[in-house]
């Protein structure tokens, strides 16, 4: 079979329309010449609405500028791994995109979304994290909780032999010293209870937190909410569920916060872990306080770390368990300003 000659030109361009993968054609003054329907899909733009336009001012990219003139300049291609962007909506994706300069007029972009092999990867090492936590503190608990019995057993019959009472005040001080630190690795190590699974209105938890934060009088607090009515009921443990949203809530109320904004969203085609769900609910608790201490943000849902001097560092710890009994995931974001927790809730059950 023989082509003719504009179905030869076509060729070329037929390949990068199919391509998954997204491609800009740029020429000398970084103007967007072409977009395959892959480009206009990630940044959800259409040719019309770009052509000739400079591509770094449409993905909000000014400090690429430089870096593509020389390209042009010196031939060279080059790749950056992780870079943000903007769709045309405003929307912040993270990309990995290889930049070559077909000749001195004309750049070839090729780009791919990162965004989501980076949140599985974070994912996994946060799963990973509260796993291992949650086997150290096991072993640490065998080996407190067993002298700890011993230590108020002996208490105790000493108690019973002493005549004089201002002596008996020392073994109730042992005895009381011992309950609590055996009552603190029981925290430390969470609810171990199967999540007795209802179906629940997510927004009703969410009022019964903001009822209990309330009546805590925060002062100057205010809590706003910004609920998606159309989420529907999920098979879950309110109880448990009110005690994680809780946990972060009043962190930030302690820590602080004047404003708490609870918002609910669905996420479709959502991933959590290795599972893929056909819809997620999505529960932000964003907040104005001073945000969290950089140094402590890797390590956040480790127990026994906090940013107060009067904290137990276990409430995100636990939260973060709880939420994973219910095969979802708590991430955030901080900043001075502004922090915010993300809890990711399956709409169905795996049981895989």
């Amino acid at each position: 079979m023989h082509l003719s000659p504009d179905q030869e030109q076509s060729r070329p361009t037929q390949l990068l329309e199919a391509l998954n993968t997204a491609v800009v054609l740029l020429d000398e003054q970084l103007r967007l010449r072409y977009l395959n329907p892959a480009a206009e899909n990630l940044f959800e733009v259409s040719r019309r609405q770009v052509k000739n336009q400079c591509w770094p001012e449409v993905v909000h990219a000014p400090t690429l500028k430089e870096r593509l003139f020389d390209a042009l300049r010196s031939q060279v291609p080059f790749t950056e791994r992780e870079l943000e962007l903007y769709t045309a909506p405003g929307t912040r994706i993270t990309v990995a995109f290889t930049v070559t300069p077909l000749d001195r007029e004309n750049l070839l972009l090729e780009i791919m979304q990162v965004d989501r092999q980076l949140r599985i990867a974070h994912e996994e090492l946060l799963l990973t994290q509260q796993r291992s936590a949650r086997e150290l503190l096991r072993g640490l608990a065998h080996e407190i909780k067993n002298p700890l019995g011993g230590l108020r057993g002996a208490a105790q019959l000493l108690d019973h032999e002493l005549a004089g009472p201002e002596l008996k005040e020392y073994t109730k001080v042992i005895i009381g010293e011992a309950d609590r630190l055996r009552n603190l690795v029981d925290r430390m190590l969470g609810p171990n209870n199967v999540p007795d699974r209802q179906p629940i209105n997510i927004h009703q938890v969410l009022e019964h937190v903001r009822s209990l934060v309330d009546a805590e009088r925060h002062q100057g607090l205010s809590i706003v909410r910004e609920y998606d009515p159309s989420i529907p009921e999920l098979s879950a443990d309110a109880e448990l569920l009110i005690q994680a949203f809780l946990n972060i809530v009043r962190n930030a109320a302690q820590a602080g916060a004047q404003r708490i904004i609870l918002r609910t969203r669905t996420e479709r085609q959502f991933t959590i872990g290795h599972h893929r769900y056909k819809l997620a609910a999505r529960i932000d608790i964003i907040d104005d306080g001073a945000g969290i201490p950089a140094e402590l943000q890797q390590n956040i849902f480790y127990p026994m770390v906090t940013g107060r001097a009067d904290g137990t560092g276990l409430g995100l710890s636990i939260a973060q368990s709880l939420i994973n009994q219910h095969q979802g995931i708590i991430e955030f974001t901080s900043e001075p300003g502004q922090t915010v927790f993300t809890i990711y809730l399956p709409l169905e059950i795996n049981n895989g």
